[in-house]
C-alpha cells in the first residue's frame, strides 16, 4: 500500500517533526544512527546533515528508491537497506540512535517491533520515536478511514495507540532504563479545502486504497465525511490549517 500515491509530497507536511526529533536526539559528528520505516528519509537526511553515520531501511522497495534519489541530490551519504520494523537485518548493538518518525508504529506486532529496535540499539543508546496521537485532525481521520475499510482478518493494534503514554511505557518499559514522552503538534498547511482533499486523495497511500476497494457510491461518502472534517478541523481564517497531536518519544536503554 505504502507505494501508492506521491509520498514525497506527505513526507513534506512530515518533515519538521522528523527536524525536531533530531535535535531532541543531540546528535553528534559520527553519531551512528539507524532509521527505520524511514520513508524517503526525513530522519535520515536531517541526521545525516548534522554529520552522523546513518543508515535507512524501509519495507517497500519504492520508499528505498526514492529516498536514494533525495540523499544523492543533496549530496549526503546514507546507507538504504532493505528491512522489515518486526525483523531487523543488523546485529545487535548496532547502532548509538535508533530512531523513526511515524513509520515503525505501522508494523502489527508492537512489542515485536519495540524489542527489535532496543536490540540493534547499544547499551546506554538512545531509541527515538514520533507518535502520531488521536487527538487532531489525523486521528479523526483515521477513524473515518477505519469505517470505510474492510475489517482485517486477524484484530490489529491501531498505530495511533503509540500516542498514548501509557501504552507507550508498558510496551517499552522492560526494554529503557528511562523514558520521557513529549506532547508535540503537527501543523499542516493548504491553500483551501478544495486543495487539501485533492492533495489527499493523490498522495495518502490508505485514501487512495479505500479509493480503489470501495464503490462509487460508498467513496463519495467516505470523501464528503473527510472533507467536513477538514472544514472542522480547519484553524486558519484563511486557507486550510490542520492540527495533529502526536509525541516524541526518548527512551534510553
Amino acid at each position: 500500500m505504502w507505494s501508492l500515491g506521491d509520498y514525497t509530497e506527505v513526507a513534506n507536511l512530515l518533515e519538521p517533526a522528523a527536524i525536531k526529533l533530531v535535535r531532541a536526539c543531540g546528535l553528534e559528528s559520527g553519531t551512528s544512527v539507524l532509521d527505520i520505516a524511514a520513508g524517503n528519509g526525513n530522519f535520515a537526511l536531517a541526521a545525516a546533515t548534522r554529520g552522523a553515520s546513518v543508515v535507512a531501511s524501509d519495507l517497500t522497495p519504492r520508499m528505498l528508491e526514492l529516498g536514494r534519489a533525495r540523499s544523492a541530490a543533496a549530496g549526503v551519504e546514507i546507507d538504504w537497506r532493505e528491512g522489515d520494523a518486526e525483523a531487523l537485518p543488523f546485529p545487535d548493538a548496532s547502532f548509538e540512535v535508533v530512531a523513526s518518525v511515524f513509520g515503525a508504529i505501522f508494523a502489527p506486532r508492537p512489542e515485536l517491533m519495540a524489542q527489535e529496535m532496543f536490540r540493534v540499539c547499544r547499551e546506554g543508546g538512545l531509541v527515538a520515536m514520533a507518535n502520531y496521537s488521536w487527538a487532531g485532525f489525523l486521528g479523526e481521520y483515521a477513524k473515518i478511514l477505519a469505517r470505510y475499510s474492510n475489517p482485517a482478518p486477524v484484530p490489529l493494534p491501531s498505530p495511533f495507540e503509540w500516542g498514548d503514554a501509557a501504552v507507550i511505557r508498558q510496551r517499552l518499559g522492560h526494554l529503557a532504563s528511562e523514558i520521557e514522552v513529549r506532547p508535540e503538534t503537527l501543523t499542516m498547511s493548504f491553500a483551501s479545502v478544495e486543495a487539501g482533499i485533492e492533495m489527499w486523495e493523490r498522495t495518502n497511500a490508505p485514501t487512495i486504497a479505500i479509493r480503489t476497494m470501495l464503490p462509487p457510491e460508498r467513496y463519495a461518502e467516505f470523501r464528503t465525511q473527510a472533507v467536513e472534517l477538514m472544514r472542522e478541523a480547519n484553524r486558519a481564517p484563511r486557507g486550510l490549517e490542520l492540527e495533529s497531536d502526536y509525541v516524541m518519544v526518548l527512551a534510553r536503554k
